[in-house]
């Protein structure tokens, strides 16, 4: 990793994002957190990262996008990396789902990382190229009945990843993560089921999302297009 690199992570104040982005400031990143509604989260990532700045943006909105991106730039004068973490998950049965439903994942999940993907573009390109990682799901490969909309916006990301790698190389990398069982709360049935369905017999940690979040970034541009399922092997069964 080069001294001075610039990463931000979306939806950094908990859970993966928060990972995540201890993770990039432990191996020497200058992190820019990021949230919507978790702000004291937010400045407790930010104080573990060596007091890293903080950025408030509705994903939902592409003028806020746009403004957060530009915000970022105005502070560190540079884009190397973008993790597009931030993301919504809702439980319904398919028949039950309306069209605000609908909007409320897809407008974060697949409108709001295309529109980061696009600002960080234009910056990383200025500064000669860069990385980013999309974070999908393991939601994304495998059919989940309750989660249509959710498994919709997740397939699209892996869509995405690949067609903006073809349109951003060779200057910028464009992979993805797909987190299998990663549980921050006590498990419920549903997720002690997934544990036990999972070859590996046991849940995921935040921390191993993140460390194949930071291959993605610290690798070449030789990786590209790629999606990395840390599940356990679950996405087999």
């Amino acid at each position: 990793m080069s001294e001075g690199t610039v990463a931000l992570v979306t939806g950094s104040a908990k859970r993966i994002g928060r990972a995540i982005a201890l993770r990039l400031a432990r191996e020497g990143a200058r992190v820019a957190i990021h949230y919507q509604t978790s702000e004291a989260e937010a400045r407790e990532t930010a104080r573990e990262c060596g007091d890293a700045p903080v950025f408030r943006a509705n994903l939902e909105s592409v003028a806020e996008i746009q403004r957060l991106f530009e915000d970022v730039h105005a502070h560190f004068g540079r884009l190397d990396w973008l993790v597009n973490n931030a993301a919504r998950f809702t439980r319904l049965d398919p028949m039950e789902i309306t069209e605000a439903d609908w909007d409320f994942i897809h407008s974060v999940n697949l409108k709001g990382t295309f529109f980061c993907c696009q600002s960080a573009a234009r910056i990383m390109r200025g500064n000669g190229g860069g990385r980013i990682v999309n974070i999908s799901s393991l939601g994304g490969i495998r059919p989940w009945a309750e989660h249509a909309h959710y498994c919709a916006s997740k397939a699209g990301a892996i869509m995405l990843t690949k067609a903006l790698a073809k349109a951003f190389a060779p200057e910028i990398t464009v992979n993805s993560v797909a987190p299998g069982v990663i549980p921050f709360d006590e498990p419920d049935e549903r997720v002690e089921k997934l544990i036990e369905a999972t070859p590996a017999r046991r849940a995921g940690t935040g921390d191993e999302i993140a460390e194949a979040v930071s291959y993605f970034l610290r690798t070449s541009n030789f990786v590209t297009g790629q999606v990395l399922a840390v599940d356990g092997g679950l996405s087999l069964r």
